[in-house]
């Protein structure tokens, strides 16, 4: 996939957002976020766990595309967290694959990544379709929230503690989830309608 610069004049320039990624992504998805953010002036900065590599490739679920990422989520400590304007988790593989650690009492390092992000209500969480998994291991986040998911991840949320609802998409305050992959585009809108909010207030 190639690099899409963004527009200098969207709305979103300036702004900056993190696309957590693995082995197993879904090709159109990520490449429709990149166009679909770019166009609106974000920078969009896929981020995994790089193992102590300078970077990894991996390749989509339905046509094996590769896609080589640079950044490291392990690298974004507290002060890095506070330049991104959103997280997304994909959908896909994605989150099945994050979340493992080699200790299983320890949390991983992408699962440790979001749960400073839950910290932090001006930076966006948002979750396509299985992505929710990647919580599993910290239900605190998501305990009495509403939210939706693919329907086979509908009892794991519901087990964690949150607040299923029968819907495309569930926006609660800073979090944002969508049902399935085919919904990416309504992620993407909201994402970019709730990041606009505070320019058209000032305008």
């Amino acid at each position: 996939m190639a690099i899409v610069k963004p527009l200098p004049t969207g709305r979103l320039a300036g702004k900056r957002l993190g696309i957590l990624l693995e082995s197993g992504y879904v090709e159109e998805e990520i490449a429709y976020y990149q166009r679909r953010f770019a166009e609106d002036g974000a920078e969009v900065t896929l981020l995994t766990r790089l193992w102590g590599l300078s970077s990894i490739t991996f390749t989509g679920q339905g046509h094996q595309a590769p896609l080589t990422v640079e950044g490291d989520l392990e690298a974004v400590d507290f002060h890095e967290l506070l330049q991104y304007s959103a997280l997304i988790v994909p959908s896909g593989q994605v989150a099945e694959r994050l979340r493992y650690s080699e200790d299983v009492e320890q949390i991983s390092p992408a699962l440790e990544l979001l749960r400073r992000a839950f910290r932090v209500p001006s930076v966006l969480k948002a979750f396509s379709c299985h992505g929710l998994q990647l919580l599993s291991a910290a239900p605190e986040l998501l305990r009495d929230r509403p939210v939706t998911c693919h329907n086979n991840v509908a009892g794991d949320v519901r087990n964690m503690g949150a607040v299923y609802l029968n819907q495309d998409l569930v926006v609660d305050r800073d979090l944002i989830t969508s049902r399935t992959v085919e919904h990416c585009h309504l992620l993407a809108r909201t994402v970019i309608e709730r990041l606009d909010i505070p320019a058209r207030a000032a305008a």
